[in-house]
């Protein structure tokens, strides 16, 4: 007799599941990143995540600037400087701008494996020099004291290239609002073109220049984003500040005549009655060739 055939369903494994992702393990002992679970696992843009896996793989001292991380990754600046922002709210990142012993100032990122304030205890303060603080100006010396320039990010960026880099920080309120708001409408032509409060203050007087010379808003709005390059070398109000500086005045629309001018009367046109070619004259007749033509034959017969 055969063997007797069961129509039940085999008994799966009870250790691997049956459905979803099966992990094949590897014990790593070199070149690893240990990332936690609520960053890798983290709700939302996938490329945060994955610049919060590079920056955490990368060795003290590396470079995560926005240009840096551009090379790396295929996104543009874009969303590269969003997913920053991103990590930056979340805790994760921290960028602080410190004085090196040279005296330049420069900007120091730091990356933390646990948002900072959500641990057990708040992390150490990270290394390196603190912030000077700057001393207190006393309130009758307060509407006189110069404010200082903004730092670039970088030791090697350029700094904006603007004449009034030193304004005191009261006269920036000062600046044409006319002038602020088209600066600050660029943004909706070029997302990269994202400006401050200073520095759009310190742009409005070249735009306010332009707007009374009599060009409109959307001619200086299309001289200004026009052919822009693909990636950024400096900061967006640097490229706008060379923009102002390097680009001629244009010339002002011409002023439309007055009514009151008089304008010279256009003749209607008339059918030659010799060669039918038309010519403007207030009355039918002939062309001035066929006149001249007619003029020569009655000198000719006359003599």
């Amino acid at each position: 007799m055969a063997d007797p055939q069961s129509n039940a369903r085999l008994r799966a494994d009870a250790g691997a599941p049956t459905t979803g992702v099966i992990h094949v393990r590897t014990r790593l002992t070199a070149d690893f990143t240990v990332i936690s679970n609520a960053l890798a696992q983290r709700r939302g843009s996938a490329v945060t995540i994955g610049v919060a896996a590079y920056i955490a793989s990368l060795p003290d001292g590396s470079s995560v600037t926005i240009t840096a991380l551009c090379r790396h990754f295929s996104e543009g600046e874009i969303l590269i400087s969003r997913a920053l922002r991103e990590l930056e709210s979340a805790g994760y990142l921290e960028r602080r701008r410190e004085r090196t012993p040279t005296g330049q100032v420069r900007t120091r990122t730091y990356f933390y494996d646990v948002p900072r304030g959500e641990g057990p205890e708040d992390p150490p303060e990270p290394p390196g020099p603190r912030p000077r603080k700057r001393p207190t100006v006393p309130e009758t010396r307060r509407e006189t004291a110069p404010a200082a320039a903004p730092a670039p990010e970088e030791p090697g960026s350029p700094a904006p290239a603007l004449a009034d880099a030193g304004r005191p920080a009261a006269a920036l309120t000062d600046a044409d609002p006319e002038a602020v708001a088209v600066l600050t409408a660029l943004r909706r032509v070029d997302p990269r073109l994202v400006l401050s409060a200073q520095e759009a203050a310190r742009l409005a007087p070249a735009v306010a220049e332009w707007l009374a010379a009599g060009v409109g808003p959307r001619e200086i709005t299309e001289l200004l984003t026009v052919r822009l390059p693909d990636r950024f070398r400096a900061r967006p109000a640097s490229v706008l500040a060379f923009r102002l500086r390097e680009t001629p005045l244009p010339v002002p629309p011409r002023a439309p005549l007055s009514p009151d001018v008089g304008r010279p009367v256009l003749l209607p046109f008339q059918t030659c009655d010799g060669c039918e070619r038309a010519f403007r004259a207030p009355e039918p007749g002939y062309c001035r060739s066929c006149r001249d033509r007619l003029a020569g034959e009655r000198l000719r017969a006359a003599g």
